[in-house]
Formats: C-alpha cells, structure tokens, sequence
C-alpha cells in the first residue's frame, strides 16, 4: 500500500506557536534551514496517547539548537505544553512526534546571524518501523562507505539535519544492495552505530557489547536499554569494537526511538541469532513505553 506523501495529509501542525493546518504549514525555499541545514529536530514515540520520554527529548532538542547557535524563542515547558496539546487534538493513540528548529529566510549566505528562528511540531500515526516479520528474523546491514566525522569536524552531539545526508547516502545504498540498513563506521574504522539507531552485539557469555558514543548520539533509546539490562544483571561493556570482532558475536540488535529493539539477523557475512535475552529485552521495553497495553 502506498504511503500518502507527508504534503498531501491532513490534521494540525504547531507552527511557531499558532496551530495551523497541515497543509498550510508553508516555508519560503530560500530558508536557509533548506540550503545550509541549519535545522535540529527530534523524533518521539507515543503508544496509547502516552509519549515516551518527552522531557528528555525536548531537552535534547534545546541541546542541540545551542550546540548550532541557535536559541529557541520559547521554553521547554512551552514547547512540552504544545506537543502534548497536539497529541490530545489530533486523537493519536500510536504514532510519531516530529519536533523541529530552524533558521528561516531572513538571510542567505553562510553568515546567518539575524535570522528567525522558526519552531514546528508535526504528528502522524505511525504504529511500527520495521516490517514485524523483519523483527522476528532480523534485519539485514551492510558496512556503509561512508564513515562517522571526527568530533573536531562535526557538531555529533546535536541532531542536526545535516548529519544525517551521509545516513541517507548509506541507507540508500543498503536497499539497492537488498540490505534493510547500513552499519557505519567512525573515523578510525571503528564500529559506531547504524543509519538512525545506535547498535549492541551479544557474546558467547551473554555480555552485551556497544560502541563509545564519542562521535555519534548517545540515544534515549540506547540509555534506556543499558538501564534494562543492568536491571537484569546483564553486562554491558561499553568499548572501541573493531569490525574485525563480528565474527566473535552471537548476537546483534539495534535501538531507537524509530527502531525500537530491533534484532539484526546479519552483517554482510556474519550470521547473528536472535536469541532470548533481545527478545526478553525487547518484550520488556514494550512493556515500559506501554506499547500493546
């Protein structure tokens, strides 16, 4: 079935503090947020009416505009208030929260100081990611070309529009290749996470294994698993992992607010199972976020 282009929906879209609706949500193209990514946004969950983790998210989204030098002219709480007004309004019992920042169209050219900063908060039902067929068996990743910036070359603590190009360049690639999703290195050639999710790898002791999040987000979702397993006395060795180390794994998943616990099946040539303990990890982050209750 084909999705309805995100232009063509209907409902209210949050637009710098007016509720207008979707199709009237209109930014001139030459913003600069389009031309030079200015942009950060977010990506919440809600199951049955609840929203996982807004504040967390929302003050990661205020992180990320300062990290851009970019201040968001309303507050946290202001901005909580609307996406919770929202989610009330539009009646959306599982879907997506898609809050965003970005600089508007009062300057064009690099130098952008005296621009609007502009403020959004879209909704859409969205009741899972990944094909669940794919979950039961494991997605597919093959190793992206394209490699995660050194800290000096990017603002990686932020999610900001313009980190993510290299993601869809990945991503793009994986499919073409009959892959679901691209593991990406960093700069040194080490493992860092996959396109939109962070990763964690299982040995043969039942430790979990997860890369340093020293050039990529430290994920919501990935604190909340960590959190998860020590709660069940479950190791977690967070570590430099060489993709050379693959092949020493039984086990592979992926988090996020999109993916959720997602197992992966394999990477290129390394055979992953989708063992009990993700499974237990899995059936227990749906019951936190309150998903099928």
């Amino acid at each position: 079935m084909q999705q309805l282009p995100f232009d063509k929906r209907s409902g209210k879209i949050w637009f710098n503090n007016e509720l207008c609706e979707w199709q009237d949500a209109r930014v001139h193209i030459i913003s600069h947020g389009m031309h030079y990514a200015s942009l950060v946004f977010e990506g919440l969950r809600v199951y049955n009416k609840k929203i996982f983790k807004l504040e967390e998210h929302i003050e990661r989204l205020f992180n990320s505009a300062r990290i851009l030098d970019m201040k968001i002219p309303y507050s946290n709480q202001e901005i909580i208030e609307a996406t919770k007004k929202l989610i009330s309004d539009q009646n959306i019992i599982d879907g997506y929260i898609r809050p965003f920042a970005w600089r508007g169209s009062e300057m064009m050219g690099v130098s952008a100081q005296n621009t609007k900063i502009n403020v959004a908060i879209a909704i859409w039902d969205w009741p899972t990611y990944f094909d669940p067929t794919l979950k039961l068996k494991g997605i597919k990743l093959n190793i992206s070309k394209w490699q995660r910036p050194p800290q000096n070359s990017s603002p990686w603590q932020s999610k900001a529009a313009g980190l993510y190009m290299i993601c869809t360049l990945s991503k793009h690639q994986a499919e073409k290749e009959g892959y679901t999703d691209s593991l990406m290195l960093d700069h040194e050639g080490n493992i860092a996470e996959a396109t939109s999710a962070n990763i964690f790898f299982k040995d043969k002791n039942n430790e979990l294994h997860t890369p340093i999040p020293d050039s990529f987000l430290d994920g919501i979702t990935r604190k909340t698993v960590i959190d998860l397993a020590k709660s069940k006395n479950i190791k977690i060795n967070e570590r430099k992992i060489s993709p050379d180390e693959l092949s020493n794994f039984v086990g592979c998943f992926i988090t996020g607010t999109a993916a959720e616990i997602t197992p992966v099946g394999n990477i290129l040539d390394n055979n992953f199972e989708v063992c009990d303990l993700i499974k237990d990890l899995s059936s227990n982050y749906e019951l936190l976020v309150g998903k099928n209750n």
